[in-house]
């Protein structure tokens, strides 16, 4: 920082001080750790040496937060992926189930939100469609804030819900399914070819119920890529051009994240997943009646607390998926 020049370009100057600021926080928090090892050792042996019990309780209590501590720390190491450090961009689409599913839509959009405030993170709505009756037909967001995109990947998957519906008159249980997808929010430029014959480009006025979500100009953007099918939106920004280059951003994310996916099929002759928005697919269920328990399929992680996890408490199951993803490798 004190070299003549640092700050000629702001852009650059700034990442380096977020990524100084970043291994600050790292140290500390190996500095905090060794301090607490060191704590409990000498509870440990004044412990023995008075042979008294009543610090047992004491010293249980600094290993669990020593353990979370650790834990958090040691599931930033396995975030070493190219785009892992990035900006996520997520969409949720509610899949079957009518009315319920779009209310689960909803639910998770508040879960991953509530998820990012604990963090420290903020979110930035980039395109919004309600439901007919209740909830959210599909929401796209961006979550802004260190490793975002490395932590969310997990999400990426169906995610199905088990509940007696506030929406069946005969108060019968419903299973519900939302799609979510996660892509890193690139700012560099990709090296991947969109030819204006190959996309379709479509202007409409945002929806919603109001406030943000109005527009009076058609200033909406939606793109889609005629060879694989894949459907990008943005209404968020001020002008139409924004929110088109914001749109083309994302299309172009999307496309190098197929393209990987694709090689790695290849490599590993695996088949690729399975996208259906329905039974069969998901890659976490939520169910709230006849019992509560939320349960990952891919890593056995569950939980019993489903008020919990609804309100963002999915650490645990974002640790599980990048514990597993670095076992497989």
């Amino acid at each position: 920082m004190e070299e003549p020049g640092f700050w000629d370009v702001p852009e650059r100057a700034q990442e380096q001080m977020k990524e100084l600021g970043s291994l600050k926080e790292d140290r500390d928090v190996y500095k905090k750790l060794v301090t607490e090892k060191e704590d409990m050792e000498t509870l440990i042996e004044m412990g023995y040496e008075e042979n008294d019990a009543s610090v047992i309780p004491e010293i249980e209590e600094m290993l669990e937060g020593f353990k979370r501590d650790f834990d958090a720390i040691r599931i930033k190491t396995l975030l070493s992926g190219e785009y892992d450090r990035c900006n996520a961009i997520v969409k949720l689409n509610a899949g079957a189930g009518g009315t319920e599913a779009m209310d689960w839509c909803s639910m998770l959009y508040r879960m991953y939100t509530r998820w990012a405030e604990r963090k420290g993170f903020s979110v930035e709505e980039l395109d919004f469609l309600e439901g007919d009756e209740a909830g959210v037909k599909s929401v796209t967001f961006q979550v802004n804030g260190e490793n975002a995109y490395g932590y969310l990947k997990s999400e990426k998957g169906v995610h199905r819900l088990v509940r007696i519906s506030p929406f069946n008159a005969n108060g019968k249980r419903q299973t519900s399914f939302v799609s979510c997808d996660v892509m890193p929010d690139i700012e560099d430029d990709i090296d991947i070819e969109v030819r204006d014959e190959d996309i379709r480009v479509d202007t409409y006025r945002s929806s919603g119920a109001g406030g943000q979500h109005i527009n009076k100009t058609s200033s909406a953007i939606r793109i889609t890529h005629f060879e694989t099918g894949i459907v990008v939106t943005c209404q968020n920004e001020r002008s139409q051009h924004m929110n088109k280059d914001k749109a083309m951003q994302m299309l172009k994310a999307k496309l190098y994240l197929l393209r990987q996916q694709e090689q790695e099929e290849k490599l590993s002759g695996i088949r690729g997943e399975v996208t259906d928005i329905a039974w069969g697919n998901q890659i976490r269920s939520y169910v709230m009646q006849p019992y509560t328990m939320v349960k990952d399929h891919r890593t056995n992680a569950e939980r019993g607390q489903v008020d919990a996890v609804m309100d963002g408490d999915i650490d645990s199951f974002i640790n599980a998926y990048l514990k597993w993803i670095a076992l497989k490798k």
